[in-house]
């Protein structure tokens, strides 16, 4: 009777840890995210004297595999935003709503170019310092091994801005609000 006890607890905790395994998982439309899971970080210097920029960005599974969340504090808090990027059954794409620590929020849309790289155009609402006259953001991310390259262009009073190339590596640290 002992082994028969031992065996039914065997299979049902086989049978949980499967089902946990499977509820890991993001939804099939976003599993090219998959590889983008965990912390990033990306140091850059800025131009015209101003001090270097610290990234730290965090990528995860959020509301059952539905979505995607990111995270993400400069300077250790200075400024950050938070997404959330889901898949839109009524667009057929993939969209996100962006919200900051300064006064905007973007809305926008992904598309996947291949297993690697996708693009994202955002539509700025909400202005401050930070965003002033930009209106529009386009970045591309493309998963180099272990390292995440990101481009990114902003539309700011009509023009459209060089694109500025951030590499970003895996992490330990945390990203912090203030």
């Amino acid at each position: 009777m002992r082994k028969i006890i031992l065996s039914v607890l065997f299979f049902y905790s086989v049978m949980i840890n499967a089902h946990a395994g499977e509820s890991a998982k993001l939804d099939p439309k976003l599993a090219m995210f998959e590889p983008y899971l965990g912390t990033w970080e990306a140091v850059f210097e800025e131009k015209d004297g101003k001090p270097t920029v610290v990234d730290v960005s965090h990528w995860e599974r959020a509301l059952n595999g539905k979505a995607l969340r990111t995270l993400h504090s400069i300077n250790e808090g200075a400024y950050g935003g938070e997404s959330l990027v889901f898949w839109d059954k009524e667009k057929q794409k993939i969209v996100f709503f962006y919200f900051t620590t300064a006064d905007f929020y973007t809305t926008g849309e992904m598309e996947v170019i291949d297993d690697k790289t996708f693009v994202a155009y955002e539509e700025v609402t909400g202005e401050s310092a930070m965003s002033k006259g930009i209106t529009k953001v386009k970045s591309t991310s493309t998963l180099k091994g272990d390292k995440m390259e990101v481009a990114t262009s902003y539309l700011k009073h009509g023009k459209w801005l060089p694109p500025e190339t951030r590499t970003y590596v895996r992490s330990d640290k945390t990203v912090k609000f203030k």
